[in-house]
């Protein structure tokens, strides 16, 4: 053998032993989110409030270099699990980050956590999960289905409404969203409507609010769900008549669509984009700037699941260990777009302050929602003393 030969088979051996170690140090994060059909605004916002988060790291998280793999759940729950497998199975990511819907999230659960890998939620937060169902391999950087719902429960109490109608698809977030409005609401419920998912046509249900003249309505239908809703109630003449409440109804992913139809109408959150604090401002802008549309609260949390992964993997030593980052997860702190250190409750859901926002037509003729006030201070779910984990 010639010493050129030689050197050749060492500097392959040499590169090929360099690509191994960059392998075993990249970070390798799987994204399900509703990304077609009349939802996939809301997949598009976590995505891209995500994808902020990375690129202000520099493309690393927790300094290791970060590979994306991003799916589409198309909102079927028995899609959803064949991604979940894929993402598992033949990209082997360290971590899932997913999803938008419960329906799709309970569907998912099972088999991410048999593999033991953590589940981030940016956004689906169906109440099992969050009690008798919860797991040390799940973190939500958004909120317990019933957080949001409850905060207009609260309003609606306090502002004097003595009769409401409630309307949700029906799915595990429809259902959370009602029990959570009823938790603080002591009124009388005339009627619980449930309509299909991904639903558009609601002349039946709008016309059967008209027919019980409740006090206020109380809505709970995401993305183009909504878009239609608020659009065919203002059209029926009911929007200067009934009150109109909702959570995840009127905001940034549906403004664009209804605009004035929807101008003055309240949605419980705990995040808007005019939120008062130096890395809120530092999102938005760079967000606005980079997407050229105003971020929603989906984008907000998909920025934050970013941020918690960084910490995470920061706080487990830059490793990225399936269980030491499962662990590091639930105590790695950083400052939210939320204003404050991130705190998890014991079951891996948000303790935050929840409030009532308003939709408006900002200066710059964009549409966006503002904070009314504040409802609830460091607020626990109702389903966190149901959870065995401490």
């Amino acid at each position: 053998m010639t010493i050129r030969l030689r050197t050749i088979l060492v500097t392959a051996t040499l590169a090929s032993l360099a690509t191994v170690a960059n392998a075993q140090d990249k970070l390798k994060v799987g994204m399900m989110a509703t990304l077609s059909g009349p939802a996939a605004v809301i997949g598009q916002h976590m995505r891209d409030g995500f994808l902020l988060g990375m690129k202000q790291l520099g493309g690393k998280l927790g300094g290791l270099e970060t590979e994306m793999v991003i799916v589409d759940d198309e909102l079927k729950p028995d899609v959803g699990i064949q991604k979940a497998q894929q993402l598992l199975e033949r990209d082997k990511v360290d971590i899932v980050v997913g999803v938008i819907f419960s329906n799709v999230m309970m569907a998912i659960a099972k088999p991410v956590f048999d593999s033991k890998t953590p589940l981030i939620s940016p956004n689906a937060g169906p109440s099992p999960l969050a009690g008798q169902a919860c797991s040390p391999w799940f973190v939500s950087t958004a909120w317990q289905n019933d957080q949001n719902h409850e905060a207009m429960g609260k309003f609606a109490q306090d502002k004097g409404y003595k009769k409401a109608v409630l309307v949700a698809p029906n799915y595990q977030a429809g259902r959370d969203a009602m029990a959570g409005f009823k938790r603080h609401y002591k009124g009388e419920i005339v009627e619980e409507i449930f309509n299909q998912v991904n639903q558009l046509d609601f002349s039946a249900e709008i016309a059967k609010i008209a027919s019980l003249k409740p006090d206020a309505v109380f809505a709970f239908e995401p993305g183009g769900m909504g878009v239609n809703f608020v659009k065919q109630y203002k059209q029926a003449g009911l929007a200067g008549t009934i009150p109109f409440l909702s959570a995840f109804t009127v905001d940034e992913t549906t403004l664009p669509a209804t605009q004035d139809a929807a101008v003055g109408l309240f949605a419980g959150s705990q995040w808007a984009p005019n939120l008062d604090n130096p890395v809120s401002k530092k999102f938005v802008a760079e967000f606005e700037a980079a997407y050229k549309y105003v971020p929603a609260m989906y984008a907000g949390q998909g920025y934050d699941a970013a941020l918690l992964i960084d910490a995470a993997v920061k706080a487990a030593g830059g490793k990225k260990g399936k269980e030491a980052l499962r662990d590091a997860m639930r105590k790695a702190t950083f400052i939210s777009v939320r204003g404050s250190p991130f705190k998890l409750n014991t079951n891996g859901f948000p303790v935050q302050d929840v409030y009532v926002v308003q939709a408006v037509k900002r200066a710059d003729g964009k549409f966006a929602t503002e904070i009314v006030q504040k409802v609830f201070t460091d607020f626990k779910d109702a389903y966190a003393k149901d959870c065995a984990l401490k």
